[in-house]
């Protein structure tokens, strides 16, 4: 008598046999729940037909008392009640992974086991955590812990310590002295050796966290200074828009792809949704962008999308690209002058890269800030004793000398090296500054020399303060608006040549601006201050700068040597007591 079997559902196999063929190779089209018609494949004999056959099988090789592959766990089965929770306090961790057993849990986070670790919710949300040797390093917003991994502490009753292997993950969490965190910038972390370094922009501090504990850095002569910076670092996310000018017709679920022929100096960012102005938004991403190839003659730009489009767009249409943006800071170590480089960005580099930032570097070895920089990275970062950044999508390397002349380019964009510095011996006596003069190289201009500023004095119903200035070059020369020419720059002979056009043979040859003597650059100083109440003699009608102390800005020209070597040894300036 015939019987039903109920049976479990396993995952099965088609196990075929065949006499003979006449090609090897082929694909089974069998589908799951098989339909009772016989898969084909490869190429069998229609003369054996007969002898061959197909077996539905649990066990891969079908043999007696094999394994059977069942269903295993069904990880689309959901909790009674799905609630998603942020717990922006907390850190969760997965099974082992060990690669002598072969054992890879690092997929499974088991419900059932204790695997989360909390931090108080006052400090705000976790921004980074680090591990150095055997310990975790959680960055919060306002607080930053420490806590032992893979060991537990215990105390013995000697007030002692000792550690002892325990099931516990992440021990228990010990937080660092001082009420500082790394805020909602994470990007500002750098690290080498036992230093790390990160902005806390809520309190208007730079960070240093060491073995010594946390020390602030922008105390460092710069306090001042990064306490306006920080406090414009927004944490708020802007909405940003580029427009691009589409070339040919693309029509609505047809292409994911829109052709532009524009002259692209910035390009959207990828991710970024896309909408046609007065249409719908694009129901995809933007997820590629393909510039021309090497056998195009005309500049084809690409942009490819995660979906067909929704629109269709005729030629000489626009596409609006909207992207988000929040400000940054960004950090990094340079491995090559051993100094934390951060900059701070109001604005992102698809939008300007030359404007609304601010990068610079400290310097361990003096414990103080020791340049600007004229450069906006994306991302900062050293391998193999080089120092790299990122500056949109595009990868520098920096101190590269291969190239010739490519000094103070970054990014493309050709800066003047510059140094600001103070004449202030003696601060209670005036004094008229009659000269300047530097030890280095040929090819340092003077770009401003100035006293500082009086009181402050009402004329016509507005109050006003002056400051004594060195006469700039005339408007069209061949420095510009520099005060004092470089060695080369200002030259000019008799004939009216100027720069290295100027000649001894066409005497006589003159400096405007620094000349050489024994191997020292001089300059004296032309006044161009205005006429102030009580003045007899002003402006160019007297030598030298007048006040109490005087500021001077020393940069490289764009003439001598350009994108070349230059250096600067010393600067100093020659003053006598005022008498007037």
């Amino acid at each position: 008598m015939s019987a039903v079997i109920e049976i479990d559902w396993f995952n099965s196999y088609i196990i075929r046999k065949v006499k003979s063929e006449k090609q090897v190779g082929g694909t089974v089209n069998a589908t799951f729940g098989w339909s009772g018609v016989v898969p084909t494949g490869g190429d069998a004999s229609t003369t054996s037909s007969n002898l061959n056959y197909f077996i539905e099988e649990s066990r891969i090789r079908g043999g007696y008392n094999n394994t059977a592959t069942d269903n295993g766990a069904r990880a689309y089965l959901d909790e009674q009640y799905p609630l998603q929770q942020n717990r922006i306090n907390t850190l969760i961790y997965s099974g082992v992974f060990n690669s002598r057993t072969g054992k890879n849990d690092t997929n499974v986070f088991s419900v059932a086991d204790d695997i989360t670790k909390s931090l108080n919710p006052s400090y705000g949300s976790i921004q980074r955590t680090y591990a150095e040797d055997t310990n975790l390093i959680v960055f919060q917003e306002n607080k930053i812990h420490r806590a032992l991994i893979d060991k537990d502490t215990i105390y013995t009753t000697e007030s002692g310590t000792q550690t002892q292997a325990g099931r516990a993950v992440i021990g228990q969490f010990v937080p660092y002295k001082g009420e500082y965190g790394i805020s909602k910038n994470p990007e500002s972390f750098a690290i080498y050796n036992y230093r790390k370094y990160f902005a806390d922009k809520n309190r208007n501090a730079i960070m240093r966290l060491s073995n010594d504990g946390l020390t602030e850095v922008s105390q460092y002569g710069m306090m001042d200074y990064f306490r306006d910076q920080l406090s414009t670092i927004s944490d708020s996310f802007r909405d940003i828009a580029k427009r691009v000018t589409i070339s040919q017709q693309a029509n609505a679920a047809s292409t994911c792809r829109i052709t532009t022929t524009q002259s692209l100096s910035e390009f959207p960012e990828l991710g970024s949704t896309a909408k046609k102005p007065g249409g719908q938004t694009e129901a995809g991403t933007l997820i590629l962008i393909k510039g021309p190839q090497g056998n195009q003659s005309e500049n084809i730009t690409n942009f490819y999308f995660s979906k067909p489009l929704t629109n269709t767009y005729s030629a000489g249409e626009e596409i609006e690209f909207l992207s988000s943006y929040k400000d940054k800071i960004n950090g990094g170590w340079d491995i090559h002058n051993k100094n934390y480089v951060m900059s701070m960005q109001t604005s992102s580099s698809r939008i300007s890269n030359t404007t609304n930032y601010q990068t610079l570097a400290f310097d361990e070895k003096i414990n103080g800030w020791v340049s600007f920089f004229s450069y906006k990275p994306d991302m900062l970062f050293s391998v193999v004793n080089k120092f790299y950044t990122v500056n949109k999508s595009n990868l520098y390397e920096h101190y590269d000398e291969s190239t010739a002349g490519n000094r103070n380019v970054f990014y493309g964009n050709r800066t003047n090296s510059s140094v600001t510095f103070v004449f202030n011996e003696q601060p209670s006596v005036v004094k008229n500054f009659q000269t300047i003069n530097y030890e280095g190289s040929n090819g340092w201009e003077v770009y401003r020399y100035s006293s500082g500023f009086t009181g402050f004095d009402k004329t016509s119903s507005t109050y006003s303060e002056s400051q004594d200035i060195t006469n700039k070059q005339p408007s069209g020369s061949l420095v510009g608006d520099i005060s004092i020419p470089s060695y080369l720059e200002g030259a000019y002979d008799g004939a009216g040549n100027t720069g290295t056009n100027a000649v001894a043979t066409n005497p006589p040859l003159l400096r405007a601006g620094f000349d050489r003597k024994e191997n020292k650059y001089v300059a004296n100083l032309k006044n161009n201050s205005s006429a102030n109440a009580g003045e007899i003699l002003f402006g160019n009608q007297m030598s030298g700068i007048k006040g109490y102390f005087a500021t001077v800005t020393i940069q490289d020209d764009s003439y001598t040597d350009l994108g070349g070597p230059k250096e600067l040894w010393s600067a100093g300036t020659k003053y006598v007591v005022s008498s007037y």
